[in-house]
């Protein structure tokens, strides 16, 4: 079982030896939502259902509403989140999982062009959902395809629905009330993987403040990666992660972002690390920044 990161090797090991197993192509863009279909069915891991960041891994929405926050298609429930990509309820997420045949004795392979970008929006809910056997590709699919491994651009055939099972959370999921009440307490700390430019609210292209939540450290989602694309190994991402906590304590740490999706390459970097399950505001800068009344900060931390 792989629960972290699975080479292209192993990931090659596991088609060939038949176990239960279904790969996941994520690749999305944040900008262009329509490309990441398109480059799934222009070339995917062959066997590879495509899972789809505004569709299948988050809650429909619809237009701002009055405040600028994001108004939820009511047919979908009650979302797990807020902001621009609000998780899904857990039944809806698993009804998802059983339609396109995902069991619950199956390893997960999830993989996508953006730098474990998307995909880890995928891994993080699958252990939310209690699934533990849920690897990211690492390096994604330059990686595979850098050692000559297959991709097809055919339309993959509709697997037989399953009958998911949703089990207790692997992963811890806080909200907006839980951010707020502990704002500046030592049992909170909160890093924001979004780019420099973006925390210290110099730019902000997608939401309509600028700046992050008061104390949050910055580290953003692609320091996790070497020049090869692939994660930096265990022992670097520890010493990283320890440089930028200064003495905090790990365990403390609350993951977001804009929009609780680039923040999983964080959480997970921190698990390679050894440095144990933290948490995910998933709702992240786009629910806080949406929210009347809640407290903003520019440039960076002390």
């Amino acid at each position: 079982m792989y629960t972290t990161l699975v080479s292209v090797e192993q990931l090659q090991q596991l088609q060939a030896s038949d176990a239960p197993l279904m790969v996941f192509d994520c690749s999305f863009d944040l900008m262009k939502p329509e490309a990441g279909p398109q480059l799934y069915a222009a070339a995917h891991i062959p066997g590879a259902q495509y899972a789809n960041l505004d569709t299948d891994l988050s809650a429909r929405h619809g237009l701002p509403g009055a405040h600028g926050d994001v108004v939820v298609a009511q047919e979908d429930g009650v979302p797990a989140s807020g902001g621009r990509h609000p998780l899904p309820s857990r039944e809806k997420f698993a009804a998802w999982l059983s339609s396109v045949g995902f069991s619950n004795d199956m390893q997960a392979v999830v993989y996508d062009r953006n730098g474990a970008n998307y995909c880890g929006r995928l891994w993080w809910m699958l252990k939310w959902m209690g699934h533990d056997a849920v690897a990211v590709l690492d390096g994604g699919l330059q990686a595979w395809q850098a050692v000559g491994g297959e991709v097809t651009d055919r339309e993959e055939p509709a697997r037989f629905q399953s009958n998911f099972v949703q089990g207790e959370p692997l992963a811890k999921l806080v909200t907006t009330d839980t951010v707020l009440r502990r704002l500046g307490q030592a049992d909170q700390q909160l890093i924001d993987a979004r780019a420099g430019a973006r925390y210290r609210g110099e730019v902000e292209p997608l939401d309509p403040i600028a700046g992050h939540i008061p104390g949050a450290l910055n580290r953003p989602f692609a320091d996790n990666l070497g020049p090869d694309g692939k994660f930096k190994p265990a022992s670097q991402l520890r010493a990283e992660f320890e440089a930028l906590l200064a003495g905090r304590d790990a365990a403390t740490v609350v993951h977001q972002c804009g929009s609780g999706v680039s923040a999983v390459p964080n959480l997970l970097a921190m698990q390679i690390a050894g440095l144990g399950t933290t948490a995910l505001y998933a709702g992240s800068w786009s629910e806080w920044s949406n929210t009347p009344g809640l407290p903003t900060r520019q440039g960076a931390e002390p």
